[in-house]
């Protein structure tokens, strides 16, 4: 019988026959190409057997399409192993996923050693992560279903590898279980599976969330054995047999972080301390998480006592005014800036974002730690039987159950679609209309508008729930209200400006006296004043929360006697809380944006402006927006001053938006860019025309302005210098200029390039445009200001050190005639691409890297750039990367770090478990970084840090406080810094990396 004889008879159980159509394919014919080149160079028997079950059933065929197109993960899987493929295809996936589970589970009791167990597990992991996807799109499966076979593999993972360490710890003497074939048993080990992964809830992509504790007593453990290490080292093996990159990918992404006080706790904490931690220290995030905590490997009957001993600390009998105050305040964080527009579809994050999956989560556990310690039966993990049990309870209508619920399941699918595009724990959709297109046919649409339609009728109903969440106030706290305009002498007053957190009341006393009188220009108009006294206890509440409350309240002072108009902007801070918390935040959070603000209060007007909370714009909209602003400048002068105004309100409208969480700090470092990139273009274009009329322009001259470090990667902060290099060119045969006062060739583009960083850098009364650094010009400062192209490119090309072509794999002309351009491009790429030698290049980066750890040092874990594993490695790591391949691979280049990354694991010469690690190093740095430029003037230290400032970074590293963000940043690091020590080495004793990459 014939391969395709087989397959069409394939039993009505299997997958294959019970696939529904769920997909649809946006460009068929590219689709039909790259599957058709796939099977093309399958086995003959293979592709045949893959073409008759397509044929037979055509969703298959479509499904088949949709992956080639819109699932490169999926797509890699299937071809990675045709013969895996085959097998889900044919089997019942319910019964295929058990028989996968327990057979998994023999080979790796069978197994030698740990490489052989991480094979095992990951083959393990392949094949599931097939088959739950392919019954998540063809609607075999439901997607609680789906989350809950999720969460079974990452338990069984994770029980699987535990029980292979404690079996191999028993054979060496150091533990003697009862239960040889379970030696977790007795052991006093307990791992806490936490979030999702304790409620059954996993996504695709998603982390697992493990706690690790351990009896001092630890009954098993052989008497000469210390518990500590022991446990520890334990706990570090099944980290690394699950999340270790290899050839054949990873079973699971293991985050130990949840743990009390990550940044400084070893990773396995003993229950005796763990649980005097919950019963001092405990915050309410850390209850709320305890809620969906369950013991899932090692001794069961110890986690769950210790469940039981951790229940008071999570479910409190009576609630105290404090809890309730914590929850407001976990209410507060959740949210986000968003303007008063609709919800986006384009870039939304589904499960952070408005009408996310976080405000479903947050909406029944926050009623749950309310009122779980009287009633017991709403004590449970997962968020749709929590929403059953609260609308049972009538805590909550049986309609916004039903709602919720709906919305619930709908974005979990969405979010499981988006991680099977390539296997990334994220949660936002594409940015872009065709990219949202694409999409919405991936998940089953027939175009965007449909699928736009029901997703924004989710996100909206979720947002009106949630926001009706804890209306006014239901514990009935409110007591007599404060008079704001007591004065130092209230005592009263003064007793609650120290409660919210002021050092100086007597200041802030005085100062709210003054408001209060209204006596400043501002608020003579008695409308403006009434309204602005309504809302001070509001202001007072916000500016408490900042960085430095007394210091936001001096800021906000000097904001109010600089506004000669305000009423609009009182009224509007009146009015919109949201508004007003954006404006507290900022004068609290980032005392170089408040400065700012109270120096020139016209700035504000961008935040009224409704385009705020819209797409940040493009180049073209920020060249046309300059434009309009320097339309009328009657003078040089005029000109230079509406430049500057221009660029600092830019630079405030996009600091903000990164304190707001409104715009991504990744958009901010491009946008950064585009506004820098526009200055540079005008003021080239103003000085050149400016320079010609006194004196003139030689024949054929050029000039181009290019763009280096993060100006040229488009990776700029908001306290970035300008690294410019200005190159000229001419006709030797008139070497003079034609002007009154002739200068002659050299001579002429020197006091040009004077008169174009003067023009960035002189003082007027509007400040600074931008500090303008030359030094990575062809000899430094020792160098002449301006190139010819000639000779730069012979510098290049015969005198250059390693550091000056690394730098140049960042330039980029970013203001010259076209034809000029294409020559300069042309000189950078002859220069990148020749052939180097990998072991040179390797340790003159070694030497270069040390030389900067001596001068700047690398042992404050803060110090994001320079620090051991820091920026600077990675960034290292690209250019070195780019030096040595791009003779062979010249589309490795790319002006932009995380860009050349992708490059180089697409081109094979950076392992793809290195690429895994660098990319959201890299992301966390860009995160942090544009936080801390934006809020710190010297360095970050977080002792000396304020709640909002801890706050902000907490959002942008995406975790839930800011220990385990400490610990996050310290474990990318020594992560980064392994990486480079094995690409590239330690410098000059021969350490150096071959410069294999991969």
């Amino acid at each position: 019988m014939t391969s395709s004889a087989i397959d069409a008879d394939i039993p009505s159980s299997a997958l294959a026959a019970r696939f529904a159509a769920g997909l649809q394919v946006y460009a068929p014919a590219e689709a039909q190409k790259k599957l058709a080149d796939w099977l093309a160079d399958l086995p003959a028997e293979q592709a045949g057997a893959i073409r008759a079950i397509a044929d037979r059933h055509p969703p298959v065929d479509t499904l088949l399409h949709a992956l080639a197109e819109a699932s490169p993960y999926l797509f890699d899987l299937i071809r990675a192993d045709p013969a895996r493929l085959l097998r889900v295809l044919r089997s019942d996936p319910d019964v295929g996923f058990s028989t996968l589970l327990d057979s998994t589970a023999g080979a790796v009791a069978a197994a030698s050693d740990e490489a052989e167990v991480m094979t095992i597990l990951r083959k393990m992991k392949a094949e599931a992560a097939l088959s739950i996807a392919l019954c998540d799109i063809g609607g075999l499966w439901p997607v609680m279903q789906v989350t809950q076979a999720l969460t079974d593999l990452a338990v069984n993972s994770v029980q699987m590898a535990l029980r292979f360490l404690l079996r191999q710890e028993a054979a060496r003497g150091r533990i003697n279980p009862p239960n040889s074939d379970a030696p977790e048993q007795g052991s006093g080990l307990v791992v806490l599976a936490m979030g999702k992964m304790g409620a059954g809830e996993l996504n695709y992509s998603s982390d697992i969330d493990l706690i690790v504790f351990y009896d001092l007593e630890a009954p098993t453990l052989a008497p000469d054995i210390e518990p500590q290490p022991f446990f520890v080292r334990v706990t570090q093996g099944l980290s690394r047999i699950l999340q270790q990159r290899r050839h054949d990918g990873y079973v699971f992404r293991v985050d130990l972080r949840l743990r009390p006080d990550p940044a400084s706790t070893p990773v396995a904490l003993s229950t005796v301390s763990a649980l005097n931690y919950y019963e001092r220290e405990g915050r309410t995030w850390e209850r709320a998480a305890m809620i969906k905590a369950r013991a899932c490997a090692g001794d069961l009957v110890a986690g769950e006592a210790l469940l039981a001993d951790i229940a008071p600390f999570v479910w409190r009998k009576h609630l105290d005014f404090a809890a309730l105050s914590d929850v407001h305040d976990m209410k507060r964080q959740m949210q986000t800036f968003r303007g008063q527009t609709e919800i986006a579809v384009e870039g939304h994050n589904v499960k952070v974002g408005r009408g996310g999956i976080r405000e479903i989560e947050f909406f029944a556990q926050t009623q749950q730690l309310i009122a779980g310690g009287r009633h017991s039966e709403l004590r449970v993990r997962p968020t749709l039987a929590a929403l059953d049990i609260l609308a049972a309870r009538n805590w909550i209508t049986h309609e916004a159950r039903d709602e919720l619920t709906a919305a619930y399941q709908f974005l979990r699918r969405v979010e499981h679609r988006i991680q099977m595009i390539a296997d990334e724990q994220t949660h936002t959709l594409p940015d872009s209309v065709e990219g949202i297109e694409r999409f919405a046919r991936f998940f089953g649409y027939d175009n965007r508008a449909t699928f736009a339609r029901d997703l924004l009728a989710h996100l909206e109903c979720v947002q009106g729930h949630y926001a009706k969440l804890f209306e006014g106030d239901p514990a009935g706290t409110a007591k007599e209200p404060i008079d704001y305009a007591g004065g130092p002498e209230d005592t009263r007053l003064l007793d609650h400006l120290v409660a919210l957190g002021f050092k100086k009341p007597l200041m802030v006393a005085t100062t709210l006296q003054q408001w209060m009188a209204g006596g400043y220009r501002v608020l003579k108009v008695e409308a403006t004043q009434r309204a602005f006294r309504e809302f001070v206890p509001a202001l007072i509440e916000e500016l408490a929360r900042a960085e430095e409350p007394d210091n936001a309240v001096n800021s906000f002072d000097r904001l109010l006697q600089a506004l000669h108009r305000g009423g609009r902007l009182i009224s509007l801070l009146s009015q919109n809380r949201e508004l007003l918390t954006l404006v507290a935040l900022v004068l609290g959070a980032a005392p170089r944006l408040g400065d700012m603000l109270a120096r020139q209060p016209q700035i504000l007007d961008g935040l009224i402006d409704p385009r705020f909370f819209g797409a940040m714009p493009d180049r073209a909209e920020l060249s046309s927006r300059l434009a309009a602003t320097l339309v009328d400048a009657g003078s040089y002068e005029e000109f230079l001053d509406r430049l500057r105004l221009f660029g600092q309100e830019s630079l405030f409208l996009i600091g903000t938006r990164i304190l707001s969480g409104t715009v991504s700090t990744q958009q901010a470092s491009v946008a950064f860019a585009d506004v820098a990139e526009g200055i540079v273009g005008t003021v080239h274009q103003l000085v050149s025309v400016q320079f010609a009329t006194q004196y003139g322009r030689i024949k054929g001259q050029e000039t181009a302005i290019l763009a280096m470090g993060k100006l040229g990667s488009r990776e700029m902060t908001a306290s970035s210098d300008l690294d410019l290099i200005l190159i000229y060119d001419f006709d030797n045969e008139q070497p003079d200029s034609d002007g009154e006062r002739s200068l002659h060739g050299a001579q002429y583009f020197a006091r040009f390039t004077q008169r174009l960083i003067s023009a960035f850098t002189t003082r007027t009364n509007y400040g600074v445009l931008y500090d303008v650094d030359m030094r990575l010009r062809p000899s430094g400062r020792a160098g002449p200001v301006a190139s010819r192209l000639d000779a730069f490119a012979e510098y290049q090309e015969s005198e250059a050190w390693t550091w000056e072509h690394l730098a140049l794999t960042r330039a980029r002309v970013i203001s010259a005639s076209p034809e000029f351009r294409a020559r300069i491009e042309a000189v950078i790429r002859a220069v990148l691409t020749r052939p180097c030698d990998a072991m040179i290049i390797a340790n003159d980066v070694a030497e270069m890297r040390q030389a900067i750890a001596q001068e700047k040092g690398e042992d404050d874990v803060w110090d994001l750039k320079y620090a051991a594993g820091g920026m600077v490695d990675i960034d290292f790591i690209a250019q070195y990367l780019q030096l040595v391949h791009a003779h062979a691979k010249p589309d490795i280049l790319a002006v932009n770090t995380l860009a050349a990354i992708d490059n180089a694991a697409r081109l094979g010469v950076l392992a793809q478990s290195d690429a895994d690690v660098l990319r959201p190093a890299a992301r966390l740095y860009h995160d942090l970084t544009q936080i801390l430029r934006l809020c710190v003037s010297e360095k970050f230290r977080p002792e000396a840090a304020g709640d909002d400032l801890l706050r902000v970074m907490v959002r942008a590293g995406d975790a839930p406080d800011f220990s385990s963000l400490e610990a996050r940043v310290k474990e990318t690091q020594a992560e980064v810094r392994a990486i480079f020590n094995r690409l590239i080495g330690g410098g000059s004793d021969g350490t150096a990396g071959n410069g294999a990459g991969a």
